[in-house]
């Protein structure tokens, strides 16, 4: 898999989701706010942790550098 995501991507991505899954379980919230928070936290602390974000492939979008970083071992 082709990583999309620079370092500060992923950083960014990390603490925003931590931030919202934080608010989910200690913020006063109803419930339906509380599952549109989760579900967007839990999918940035995804993508961070992947390096590859599905909606930047139809907008061209990438934020890691062509070289060095380019390609995943699997």
């Amino acid at each position: 898999m082709e990583l999309n995501m620079g370092s500060v991507d992923r950083i960014v991505r990390a603490i925003v989701g931590a931030v919202l899954l934080l608010v989910v379980f200690l913020g006063p919230l109803g419930v339906t706010a509380q599952w549109i928070l989760g579900i967007i936290g839990v999918v940035m602390l995804g993508t961070a942790a992947v390096g590859f974000c599905p909606a930047y492939l139809p907008l061209g979008i990438r934020t890691c550098p062509k070289t060095g970083e380019g390609k995943r071992e699997e």
